[in-house]
């Protein structure tokens, strides 16, 4: 083996490579489409879009080094033609060719475009000589204002977007769990309130206990007589009652 020939080796080695590295990130790119289309992350997205720029980038940087021999120079040339099935191309493709016939043979080694699309290209580039280069430039302008309206759309979009993602972090908390927490467990258990007994004749200062809340009062060696004078009004208040006239429904 010359040293052309183990240059030639090497180079197609790292082509394979990136070739292997290429196909990868666009598989992962295929299935993230095919499973998580509703949910999936924008970021993620470009951020794998990126990895396949890069890997084609690194791609052509492979095949123009100067130790590469210049692929075009090259020739493929198919060494046998079966219409049979071929286990080892099969394995060898990863099951994407499963014969190499005659009729697949000039799809795979085609050096030119298919003749229909080469057609379409050859009318495309046809139409665009035909134009004139002022209404180039008008379409060329045209078509820059859009894309600047489209860039100034998104930046806005952006810039209030992170005006409410800060806005929203310099909120202060107005709650507290541990206060909402003990505020339940006293209206609904009572615990660490206070039980006050009322006071004969009590103010506004003391609280009203619920039943439940009270402790037990023992009624036995109580003088009922006591109970009827503590409701009674003490003797040093003076009361003025009157009897009420009668109101009739029709009076002036």
């Amino acid at each position: 083996m010359n040293r052309e020939e183990k240059q030639m080796e090497a180079s197609l080695d790292a082509v394979l490579n990136r070739l292997n590295e290429l196909k990868l990130s666009i598989t992962f790119m295929i299935q993230m489409l095919d499973t998580e289309y509703e949910t999936i992350n924008w970021s993620t997205f470009l951020d794998n879009y990126g990895l396949i720029s890069s890997h084609l980038t690194g791609l052509a940087k492979a095949i123009s080094k100067d130790n590469c021999p210049p692929l075009r120079h090259r020739t493929v040339l198919p060494l046998m033609l079966s219409p049979e099935r071929d286990e080892a191309l099969v394995n060898m493709t990863e099951g994407r060719v499963p014969v190499f016939s005659h009729d697949i043979v000039p799809d795979y080694l085609r050096t030119k475009p298919d003749p229909i699309a080469e057609q379409k290209i050859l009318q495309n580039e046809q139409k665009a000589a035909n134009i004139t280069a002022e209404a180039a430039m008008k379409q060329v302008t045209q078509y820059n204002k859009v894309v600047s309206h489209i860039a100034d759309i998104i930046s806005k979009a952006r810039e209030e977007w992170d005006l409410d993602s800060s806005s929203r972090a310099g909120i202060q908390q107005t709650s507290s769990m541990a206060d909402t927490h003990a505020l339940v467990a006293a209206v609904g258990m009572g615990k660490n309130l206070k039980i006050t007994m009322p006071m004969p004749g009590g103010g506004p200062g003391n609280m009203m206990v619920p039943p439940a809340l009270r402790p037990p009062t023992p009624m036995s060696g109580v003088n009922p007589g006591a109970v009827n004078q503590m409701n009674k009004a003490p003797a040093g208040i003076k009361t003025n009652i009157k009897a009420a006239m009668p109101i009739h429904n029709y009076s002036r």
